[in-house]
């Protein structure tokens, strides 16, 4: 089969999928941090490209529920409208990802404001969290699936921090939290990557 995991440049899905003989590429404006299959540049660009299945990480910056009051500058609820610019950006680039023309699609993100959901015009399919595939935390995470089933959890882990959200500031801390978890990519390759 034929993958294409879009904004990844950590090439966790990547290989995941690539260890059970998938074709699998990521496509990301960074440089994948693992050697494999990567085509560096705007995804957009590949999505015609005959793909059998697309994972896709778009940026949550402006469309995350936790970010939304950021999109209010000052007092009372007057919109800042650099940010309110870039959340519709980032919904429309979303909504393109939705739209591209490959038949099996998972799309993630985390819980979503009212107003990229406005933008976007369709709920989430399924929310997972990583300690139902083997990891103690918690970092809830929405799909948007188009002809695949909802994940079945692989591994509940009982004992659960929200480590993601405790990370210090520094340069790398958007990188650490955006990483997709192992066992979450494990169970995308395993369940996913049977449907041809």
């Amino acid at each position: 089969m034929r993958v294409l995991v879009a904004c990844e440049f950590s090439g966790i899905v990547r290989e995941a999928f690539a260890s059970l003989g998938h074709d699998a590429w990521s496509c990301d404006l960074l440089p994948t941090e693992q050697e494999g299959n990567h085509l560096q540049g705007d995804v957009i660009s590949v999505l015609r490209d005959g793909w059998d299945l697309m994972v896709a990480h778009p940026p949550c910056t402006f469309l995350a529920n936790s970010g939304v009051r950021w999109l209010y500058g000052g007092k009372g609820k007057v919109i800042d409208e650099n940010r309110w610019r870039e959340m519709e950006l980032s919904s429309n680039f979303f909504k393109a990802l939705l739209n591209a023309p490959i038949k099996r699609k998972a799309i993630e993100n985390p819980i979503m404001h009212m107003h990229a959901k406005k933008i976007i015009g369709r709920e989430y399919s399924q929310i997972i969290q990583p300690y139902q595939f083997g990891h103690g935390e918690t970092k809830a995470t929405c799909l948007w699936l188009e002809n695949l089933l909802p994940l079945k959890p692989t591994r509940i882990v009982e004992d659960r921090v929200a480590r993601v959200h405790k990370e210090p500031p520094s340069p790398e801390r958007w990188k650490n939290r955006s990483r997709t978890f192992k066992g979450i990519a494990e169970a995308m390759a395993q369940q996913w990557g049977t449907y041809l």
